[in-house]
This record gives C-alpha cells, sequence and structure tokens, in this order.
C-alpha cells in the first residue's frame, strides 16, 4: 500500500496506473512520429498531444471503476468498460479539441492512434488479469495468529479484488482455540524472522485477541521492521485494504495514540473554504433542477415542497436540516421515527424518483452555506436514532467530531442503511473518513458520489 494525501493505494493499482499511461503516451508519440514527414520532423509538437491523451484516456479508464478495488476480474468484463471507456473519450477529445489547442494534423491521425492505443491496454489487461502475472509483483503477508481474529483477515484477503495480494500462512502465538484451518498454519519451530526470510514476506499482521508478546516475540517482530518489513495491528489492516475502521477490531489505544483524527483549525479552514467555493457552484449548477422539482412536488400532492428535520450535528448539537419533501404529509403521523425501507408505500412517485438520484437532498446545499454542514463529512442521523446507536455500537461518538456531510464515504463505500447492522458497517467507514480526511480525499468522494447519483445505487 501506498499512501497519497491521506488515502491508500495498492502498489500494484498505482504500477498498473503508471504503466498504462506510459504506454498510451508512447503509442501516440511513437505513433506520430511514423506520420511525420522529412519536412515535419518537429518530434517537440509531439509532446503535448501525447501527454494530453495519456492523462485524459487513463483519467477516463479510472473513472470507469478499472482501477478500484472492486475492478472486473475477467477480460471480458473489463473490455467491455475499456470499449466505452475509449469510445466516450475519443468523441470528446475530437469535439473538445479546440479547447485544447492540439495540432489539426494530430487529429487527423487520431482515429488510428486510439485504435492502437486501446489494443495495447486491452493487450496489457489480458496480462494483468492473467493470475500468472502476478508472481514478480505479488504482495506476501504473513498473520500471526490463529483465533477469529485470523480468520477475519483471511476473510478479508480472499474477498480483495487486488492482484497479487497473497498470504503465505499463519503463525501461532494463541493459546486459545483455533478458527482457521491447521493447513495453513506454519511451522512454530521456525523462528518469525526466518519464515519471513523464506517465504518472501513484505507485510506481517498482527491479528491476536491479546496483544502482549513475550520478549522474543515482540524482538522478532523488530528485526522483521528493521530489515524492511511492514508490520501492522489488525485494525490497520483493514483501513488500508477496505477503507473503514472495523469495530471488531479497535482498541481505544490504536483511537488515541495512533495517527490521524487530527481537526486544526487550519484544516478546519481550508475544509471550510472549500465547502463555501464548491457549494455555490454545486447551487448554480443545480438550480433549475431543484426548480423542476419544486413545480413536480407540488403537483403531485398537496403540502410544503421542502421538508424541515432535526438532525445531530457536531459535537452532538441539533440543526433542522433541509430537504425536498419525497413522502406523504401523514409519514409519521403517529410520532414514531422510521428508517426509510424499499418500497416504501409512504413514498410518494415524485419522491421515489428524487431518492433515487439523490435530488431530494439538494436543499442541504444551503445548510453547507450556514456552515451546519459540509460537503463531504458522516450522514446526519435523527436524535431519536443517534441516541439508539450511540448505546449500542461502541465508539458511535466519535462520527460527531465533525460536521455532517451532504455525502461522505460511508455513502460511496457502502449500500442505503435502515438497521442497527447497516449503521455499524456505515459507521467503519465514517470513522475511516473522521481518522484521514483531507481535501484530496473530499474531491475523491465528490467524484465517486458522481457515479452513484447517476447509477441510481443505494437509495431508498
Amino acid at each position: 500500500m501506498v499512501r497519497l494525501f491521506s488515502y491508500y493505494f495498492p502498489s500494484n493499482t498505482l504500477f498498473q496506473m503508471g504503466f498504462e499511461a506510459f504506454l498510451l503516451f508512447g503509442i501516440i508519440f511513437f505513433g506520430g512520429m511514423l506520420q511525420r514527414t522529412a519536412g515535419n520532423s518537429d518530434l517537440t509538437a509531439l509532446l503535448y498531444p501525447a501527454l494530453l491523451f495519456a492523462v485524459f484516456m487513463t483519467t477516463m479508464i479510472s473513472a470507469f471503476g478499472l482501477y478500484r478495488r472492486d475492478q472486473p476480474r475477467t477480460f471480458g468484463s473489463a473490455a467491455a468498460r475499456i470499449l466505452f471507456a475509449f469510445s466516450l473519450g475519443f468523441v470528446f477529445l475530437f469535439s473538445a479539441s479546440h479547447w485544447f489547442f492540439v495540432d489539426s494534423r494530430w487529429l487527423d491521425s487520431l482515429v488510428i492512434n486510439n485504435v492502437l492505443a486501446l489494443s495495447g491496454i486491452l493487450a496489457v489487461r489480458a496480462i494483468f488479469i492473467n493470475t500468472l502475472f502476478a508472481g514478480p509483483f505479488a504482495y506476501r503477508v504473513l498473520v500471526i495468529g490463529t483465533g477469529p481474529e485470523a480468520a477475519a483477515v483471511e476473510k478479508a484477503l480472499r474477498t480483495s479484488a487486488f492482484p497479487g495480494l497473497t498470504m503465505v500462512g499463519f503463525y501461532s502465538l494463541d493459546s486459545g482455540d483455533v478458527a482457521v484451518s491447521p493447513q495453513r498454519i506454519l511451522p512454530k519451530i521456525v523462528s518469525i524472522v526466518d519464515t519471513v526470510k523464506s517465504h518472501g514476506v513484505d507485510e506481517i499482521i498482527v491479528a491476536l485477541r491479546e496483544r502482549r508478546g513475550d520478549a522474543m516475540t515482540l524482538e522478532q517482530l523488530l528485526t522483521c521492521k528493521l530489515e524492511g518489513v511492514r508490520v501492522v495491528e489488525q485494525a490497520t489492516f483493514f483501513e488500508h485494504l477496505g477503507g473503514e475502521v472495523r469495530i471488531d477490531a479497535l482498541r481505544a489505544s490504536w483511537l488515541i495514540f495512533g495517527d490521524g483524527f487530527r481537526q486544526g483549525r487550519m484544516r478546519s479552514l481550508v475544509k471550510r473554504s472549500f465547502d463555501l467555493g464548491a457549494s455555490l457552484v454545486l447551487l448554480t449548477a443545480t438550480l433549475p433542477v431543484m426548480f423542476v422539482t419544486a413545480i413536480a412536488i407540488t403537483l403531485e400532492s398537496r403540502g410544503p415542497v421542502f421538508y424541515r428535520q432535526e438532525r445531530v450535528g457536531r459535537q452532538m448539537k441539533s440543526f433542522e436540516v433541509l430537504k425536498f419533501r419525497s413522502m406523504r404529509i401523514d409519514a409519521e403521523a403517529d410520532g414514531i421515527p422510521r428508517w426509510a425501507n424499499a418500497k416504501d408505500s409512504r413514498i410518494t412517485r415524485v419522491g421515489q424518483f428524487i431518492r433515487r438520484y439523490r435530488i431530494d437532498e439538494l436543499p442541504q446545499i444551503f445548510n453547507v452555506i450556514r456552515g451546519e454542514m459540509s460537503l463531504v463529512g458522516p450522514r446526519p442521523e435523527r436524535p431519536y436514532f443517534v441516541e439508539q446507536l450511540a448505546e449500542q455500537i461502541p465508539f458511535y461518538s466519535a462520527r460527531h467530531s465533525i460536521k455532517p456531510g451532504l455525502t461522505g464515504w460511508a455513502q460511496v463505500s457502502y449500500r442505503y442503511g435502515n438497521s442497527v447492522d447497516d449503521a455499524l458497517h456505515k459507521l467503519q467507514f465514517d470513522l475511516y473518513y473522521v481518522k484521514n480526511h483531507t481535501i484530496f480525499l473530499d474531491i475523491l468522494i465528490l467524484f465517486k458520489t458522481v457515479k452513484v447519483v447517476l447509477s441510481g445505487n443505494g437509495a431508498q
């Protein structure tokens, strides 16, 4: 894993992205060289369009989820997305070429260069998806422990979509129940240091219920770390792998003494400036949509266009969130708060549409401008649910250390939640954001939100 602006990228993914960008640049540059005539041999003029093509097409490939954790594992699925990305990218580049001051002679060869670049990327993807290629770039992991904690790590690694991420086995220090396959347990007669060397281990994950180790074990782990092997706790492993802080692996000491969870004045000032600028742009862009939505709500059912509801914000302070009304006015006539469910009968026809595409949330831009919310942060919950969840879920109050958001890491990483179990899973993503939030992560979440909104996923 490589940490960039408090976000963790798999080394293999960064290598793949860089390799493909370099390949695109090379194809366009050398393709242009072959088409140059003797009387027009200025090769420096090819650098700009080749770089433009490489950056733009790499961005398009990324936008179609081909560098994500859940990227397609079969060549057919990946090829379909790549074809679509290159088709849209070609149309945009050709149509907007005058914006980028591209030489018209380069446009004449864009079709054939695009085909060559597409062929090159498809060939590379066929190689990357082949598991045999992962060997030289494999990232090998050793798990210390054989209990339920170690089994949870094995499950996470097994379901991970990262190519080349391999677990070499378990090293037993537990005296309790064995929750992993005995065949995967490495012989204890060999020291941890020798085990790491013989298996070429890159990272050691300590997955123990009790973390007090004897002096010899601690010395061996220190030796491995000093020799360049990464040694992490189970909670840190889940944070890096899945972008979440797992409650079942969490200890208060990890929250207190670990890095992250910084809430300085400068960070707050930068975030507030970003919120104001971005929300004003978003408000201007969505005013026509909001106007049409208000008319549709008025025509369909009686009652107010907007809906105000008490929510819990930063430092447990309550405020009124503003939304487009998507339910009947008697949705909670008995006064008992309820989570919305799939096919909820209280939701109107217009409400069903605007909830699906998150249009009902747009008026919260005014909450952001007033400073009650941020563009990105944990979604604010109602006091009734906060009181219940805080009693049942450890560390739940940590999500209220920053302003709630119009969108958030949990919203783009997990489905819509309507139960305590869902709230627990979403808290794990919220804690990751509270620990690592930066402007870079905010921008990443906003891009992911656009994809979620356009697909209509995760809303009820």
